[in-house]
């Protein structure tokens, strides 16, 4: 009987690692947001958060990774194609989630970095639970209005097979292609920086 259960634990770690990486989630098991999230319910806790919008479709077609995904801006609620609105721009997706203290640490950060970047990057934070009102709550805490989208099923990750941890961040390359992955949290505007500015082609 113990082996049995060793066995059907390993099987069920296995397949939940799998279902990570590919993103490929069936009925009931994932969802964008909660039942409980839907556009009236959500008008003050925007309001508070007053976000950027997300941005608007560039040019070029965009990260191959990211075709066909659509998600919402949980600004204004509207549904977005990913790969468009970073088609043609140098991209940092921050990957977070409400309950997640590293984020919460993590973002105030990725606003001063947008901050001192300026036009010539776009940070979008890509919320991964499907709680969206515990979103622009934290956001609303943390005083962070960068654009964000939201994904509670995680496609955003799946597509490019980022490890199973938060916060982590993808740097895109204005023609789309992948900079970097970058599976930690930084504490700091000059960490980021230091991360990410070699890689997308910004002396210090």
């Amino acid at each position: 009987m113990v082996v049995v259960v060793a066995l059907g634990v390993a099987l069920w770690t296995q397949l939940g690692d799998d279902t990570w990486q590919t993103g490929s989630l069936g009925p009931g098991q994932a969802r964008d947001r909660r039942d409980a999230d839907t556009a009236e319910a959500l008008i003050g806790s925007r309001a508070r958060a007053d976000l950027s919008p997300c941005p608007p479709a560039g040019t070029g077609p965009g990260p191959e990774e990211l075709h066909e995904i659509i998600l919402e801006c949980a600004g204004d609620g509207a549904s977005v194609d990913v790969a468009k609105i970073v088609a043609g721009r140098t991209t940092v997706l921050n990957l977070w989630a409400y309950w997640c203290a590293p984020c919460a640490e993590e973002l105030p950060a990725m606003a001063e970095y947008q901050r001192r970047a300026g036009p010539d990057v776009t940070v979008l934070t890509v919320h991964q639970d499907e709680n969206e009102a515990a979103a622009l709550l934290r956001l609303a805490e943390l005083g962070v209005r960068l654009p964000t989208l939201q994904d509670g099923r995680r496609l955003i990750a799946a597509a490019f097979r980022v490890p199973n941890v938060m916060p982590a961040t993808v740097v895109l390359r204005a023609d789309g292609s992948v900079a970097e992955v970058l599976p930690r949290s930084f504490a700091s505007a000059d960490e980021i920086a230091a991360a990410v500015d070699p890689k997308i082609g910004v002396s210090g």
